[in-house]
């Protein structure tokens, strides 16, 4: 029998739960022969890639301040002259050899995400004035309808991050700690807090 169209309704928004590893990241959730390796797992420089290498670790903290052990972490940025590695790009020609994305799962025991890049150039914003470095991240995990979009920029780029224009619009300055990098050497500690005094700055995109 035909039913209304009012029978059916919407079902009700899910958090992404456990089934956001096992079709993103197959491999690691011990899912194996469907793909060789789990996209966005692969190394995004080899030895040919321009530019400054580092390492970017962190963590993604409840509001409980307790490490997440099953957040999904997505990153892409410029190379390190600026452009980035997409059919979109216009203003020039991006590095060969850096893929510019990379998809990283938590470590289950620790919740620790860690990806080896590059520092990435300064990219113009719309109107033409230059962004500071950034990386741009994704995140998922359990209790996140949505996933969260954010940026990470460098605590050792403290003038261009001054005139950047995205950092300038927001206007509570003390917030603007929560998307700075803590670089010391080659490494890059970027921590991610979901709820709490320290909730990082996500951006509606």
């Amino acid at each position: 029998m035909v039913q209304p169209l009012t029978y059916f309704k919407e079902s009700a928004s899910q958090t992404a739960g456990p089934y956001v590893h096992i079709g993103c990241t197959p491999n690691f959730s011990g899912i194996t022969g469907v793909y060789e390796t789990d996209l966005g797992s692969g190394p995004m420089v080899n030895d040919k890639t321009r530019g400054e290498r580092i390492t970017i670790r962190g963590f993604v903290y409840d509001g409980a301040m307790t490490p997440l052990k099953d957040a999904l972490i997505e990153i892409w940025q410029a190379d390190a002259d600026g452009f980035y590695n997409s059919p979109s790009e216009t203003r020039g020609k991006a590095d060969p050899n850096f893929l510019g994305w990379a998809r990283c799962p938590g470590d289950m025991q620790t919740g620790e995400f860690v990806f080896e890049t590059i520092k990435p150039g300064r990219v113009p914003f719309r109107d033409g004035r230059l962004m500071a470095p950034h990386v741009t991240f994704w995140i998922v995990a359990r209790g996140i309808n949505l996933g969260l979009n954010t940026r990470m920029y460098f605590s050792d780029e403290e003038q261009a991050n001054a005139e950047d224009p995205i950092l300038s619009r927001i206007e509570h300055r003390v917030r603007v700690p929560t998307l700075i990098g803590k670089r010391e050497g080659d490494t890059v500690t970027f921590n991610i807090y979901l709820q709490g005094e320290n909730e990082t700055i996500f951006f509606d995109i």
